[in-house]
Parts: C-alpha cells; sequence; structure tokens
C-alpha cells in the first residue's frame, strides 16, 4: 500500500496547470494570496498559511487506474455515500480517466455526470471513452484554472477527490463553483487525512478538516456532513451557505 501510494505525486487532476498572466489575476493574487519560497512540493503560493501543492501532468493516468485503488481507499464505499439520486447532476472536478465519473454516471441513469479537466490529453480520453462505454450521460468540459466552465445554477453535486489541494487559485474556483451548484447544491471534497501521520503521502498533498473548514467557510460553504468511514481520506459535504 506504502508503494502505491507515495506515488500520489504523479495524480494528473491538475486544474491548477494553466496560469493566468492578466493584471486581474495579478492583482486577485496580492490580496488573496501570499508567498513563501516553494517546498519541494509546492509551488510558493499560499491560501490562508496553507502552501498549494504541485500538480502532475496525465502521465499519472496508470496510477489513478491501478487495481489496488479500491483496497487501498474503498472507491466503492465513497461512491455508495455520494449525496445523489438517479436524477441527480454531478461535476466531477478534475476528472482525470474518468475513475470516478464512469462509475457514477451508471448511478445518475436519468441525470448527468460533467467530466471537467484542464488537460487537452485528459478531455481527448473522457470524450472516447464515453462514447467506447456508451455512457450518453456524460459530457465532458474543458475547465480553466479559475472556473469549471458550468452552467449557472446546474449542479447537484460537485465534487473534487484528491484534487481541491493543488488548485492554483482555490479562492476562484470556489466562486465559480458556488455559482454553478444548485441552491441546494453540495461540494464534495476527499482528500488525505493530514492529522494523520502514519499516511504514507506528502505532506502537501494531504488536507486537515481544520484547514478545509477555514478555506471553504471564507468562500461561503459550511460542512454538513463529515464522513470517517474511508480508510485513509477525509470524506466531507459542504453547503452553500448566504455569504461569500
Amino acid at each position: 500500500m506504502k508503494r502505491h501510494l507515495t506515488l500520489l505525486i504523479f495524480c494528473f487532476t491538475a486544474l491548477s496547470c494553466t496560469t493566468s498572466t492578466s493584471q486581474n489575476k495579478k492583482n486577485q493574487d496580492s490580496t488573496v494570496y501570499g508567498s513563501q519560497p516553494a517546498s519541494s512540493d509546492g509551488i510558493g503560493k499560499t491560501y490562508l498559511g496553507r502552501e498549494i501543492a504541485h500538480v502532475m501532468g496525465f502521465g499519472g493516468a496508470a496510477w489513478l487506474e491501478r487495481d489496488e485503488r479500491q483496497e487501498e481507499e474503498n472507491t466503492e464505499l465513497a461512491i455508495q455515500k455520494l449525496p445523489i439520486t438517479p436524477t441527480s447532476v454531478v461535476a466531477d472536478i478534475g476528472a482525470g480517466t474518468g475513475y470516478y465519473t464512469f462509475r457514477i454516471a451508471r448511478r445518475v441513469p436519468q441525470g448527468k455526470v460533467y467530466a471537467v479537466d484542464v488537460q487537452d490529453e485528459s478531455v481527448r480520453f473522457l470524450e472516447k471513452r464515453a462514447k467506447e462505454l456508451g455512457l450518453a450521460n456524460v459530457e465532458v468540459v474543458k475547465g480553466e484554472a479559475t472556473t469549471p466552465n458550468l452552467p449557472e445554477n446546474s449542479v447537484d453535486l460537485a465534487m473534487m477527490v484528491d484534487v481541491y489541494h493543488e488548485l492554483e487559485f482555490p479562492y476562484e474556483m470556489l466562486q465559480a463553483l458556488r455559482k454553478s451548484l444548485k441552491p441546494d447544491g453540495k461540494l464534495l471534497l476527499i482528500e488525505y487525512r493530514a492529522e494523520d501521520p502514519s499516511i504514507p503521502i506528502k505532506k502537501l498533498h494531504k488536507l486537515s478538516v481544520k484547514q478545509a473548514d477555514k478555506e471553504l467557510a471564507a468562500n461561503g460553504f459550511k460542512l454538513v456532513q463529515r464522513g470517517d468511514f474511508l480508510p485513509i481520506q477525509h470524506f466531507l459535504v459542504y453547503q452553500k451557505t448566504g455569504e461569500k
């Protein structure tokens, strides 16, 4: 297990791969984000005291689809616990190879799954795989570093599996997701538990509940479910509040 988990750095759910150079983004960085000398696994940019982790590219696809993933993470249980119905609209943010996307699509036969990724290789892979599987309820979306490019007021559940800690623009992305969620929509973060030093994942690729709550609260979300049923990951469900 340890040998596989330490390969997390190859995870390619890279919503932060594209860096904006516009003056607006520079201004936003100066007011929302901080900086520090970059650590070996970080980009030197901080958000509310947390250094943002590096992301890797599509070369990590095989790691996401490894046979041991179910045993290590109990992905089947995570999908069983999703707050969805057969008609739900789900957004898999940082979909990668579609490991979660295509499994969830079968649980929402009258709904839809948006498979969102910023990488062209991933987008092409997802489109091809959806056709091969005959899943007409999967819509592949090319996202950006600051927005998933989803319709407003359209999503019942947006989810990020080991993705949030790598977002280069977490503030902008969370604000964009707020707009995409329906009034009673939910946001799910599945993240390796930073509170447990025995989990063999590098520090910046973990996230604590305390830090997640701080960042989500700052963007108008409140924790409504904390699931501790997964072997090594948090299962954190948030809803929009009236503030942002």
